[in-house]
């Protein structure tokens, strides 16, 4: 293969891949576009997992739209199935079990992995994390009506599911180590009022306490707390967090830290390699002009959608830096609709009580930088968007 032939390479078929494959190819209907994934390729969007059970949707509905459609009205190669162990980048070429592909650019879309905590006994293997549709698939199959779930986490996506659960008929307990669900992302009093409204659906919560252990009980699972209670429950969901996936990355020698680091343009520190989505820790300046800085992870629809506009208009060679805007996020949790904009995690400050269902957080200045919405609250989403910056 030439080098002028050689394709902008793509590695991950999530919302973040084929975004960046259908941004560019609004701007370049001629490039080469390949892309390589572990999966099948099929695109679906991966927040519909936590709240398919109440819809009653199986998990083959879920698609959006087969691969092999997304691959013919984009123009891209697909490799499915197929697992990068390396990138070498001297050779500008990534290296699969079935040999070596070129690329001229090359993106990261990676994702992210599921937190896996150390847990004792012997049922600890059974534990399941929901990262994929893959992995919905198999949590699915394995419920049955009535089922008990324990969720480990009473973060986003701990809740979601403890929602989507409880309003299937499905019996749900939630431990965290924390006081409230939602604790790095919402007020006191917000927090407490999405713990009872769960609650209410049938939610049982074990609260300031952690998993230690899962033993195999027949067919059932037994969870150990550190606070000496037990729970019994038919399938155990960690929730406790995604970790970027940087192995690739660390392995060729870019720079990574919480993630990939990009600067204000997704490029890594190789300048023929980018990288957005979960994967990536998003920092501002630019590598020519010298070391970029600080910079955050943002696992969330909004940052991808803009973060894939400014790459693809940069692989078509038009110019352009990444500027997040305010991006609200919407908790599915419909016991209690939440809209959360909160500050960067650690922002000094507090949060206070507005009116009921709304929430400020403000500076040491008293500058106000986030906003919750709760409830009815949750309509004025388009306006306090319009009134914050964060």
């Amino acid at each position: 293969m030439s080098m002028a032939a050689d394709p902008v390479l793509i590695l991950g078929s999530g919302l973040a891949g084929w975004a960046v494959a259908r941004e560019l190819r609004k701007l370049d209907p001629a490039a080469s576009l390949m892309m390589i994934t572990g999966d099948s390729g099929d695109f679906y969007a991966k927040p519909s997992l936590s709240n398919a059970f109440a819809q009653g949707r199986l998990p083959a509905q879920l698609v959006g739209t087969p691969a092999a459609e997304m691959t013919r009205s984009l123009g891209v190669a697909l490799l499915s199935r197929t697992t990068v162990e390396s990138i070498d980048r001297s050779a500008k070429a990534v290296v699969t079990g079935s040999g070596r592909l070129h690329y001229s650019r090359l993106v990261l879309a990676t994702g992210a992995r599921p937190v896996r905590l150390p847990l004792a006994g012997d049922g600890a293997a059974a534990v399941r994390s929901v990262n994929s549709l893959e992995d919905f698939s198999a949590f699915h199959a394995q419920l049955r009506p009535g089922s008990h779930v324990a969720i480990m986490g009473a973060g986003l996506i701990g809740c979601e599911f403890a929602n989507d659960l409880a309003s299937a008929g499905f019996g749900v307990s939630v431990i965290d180590p924390s006081s409230r669900p939602l604790a790095a992302l919402l007020p006191q009093a917000a927090g407490e009022a999405l713990r009872q409204a769960l609650h209410a659906l049938g939610a049982k919560w074990h609260l300031g306490t952690a998993v230690q252990a899962v033993h195999r009980d027949g067919d059932r699972l037994q969870l150990d707390l550190a606070n000496g209670e037990r729970v019994t429950a038919d399938a155990v969901l960690s929730a406790v967090g995604l970790r970027a996936d940087i192995a690739l990355a660390q392995a060729a020698g870019l720079a990574c830290d919480r993630g990939i680091v990009v600067d204000a343009t997704l490029a890594t520190s190789d300048p023929d390699i980018f990288a957005l989505g979960d994967c990536a820790q998003y920092a501002s300046g630019l590598w020519a002009q010298g070391p970029v800085s600080g910079g955050r992870t943002l696992p969330f629809v909004l940052p991808i959608m803009s973060a894939a506009k400014v790459l693809a208009a940069r692989l078509a060679g038009q110019p352009g830096t990444l500027r997040f805007p305010l991006m609200p996020v919407a908790v599915k949790t419909p016991a209690l609709p939440l809209v959360v904009a909160s500050p960067p995690h650690g922002s000094p400050g507090q949060w206070h009580g507005r009116e009921e269902g709304l929430w400020h957080f403000m500076d040491d200045g008293g500058l106000a930088r986030g906003f919750v919405l709760a409830g009815k609250q949750t309509s004025r989403r388009a306006e306090l968007a319009r009134r914050f910056a964060i």
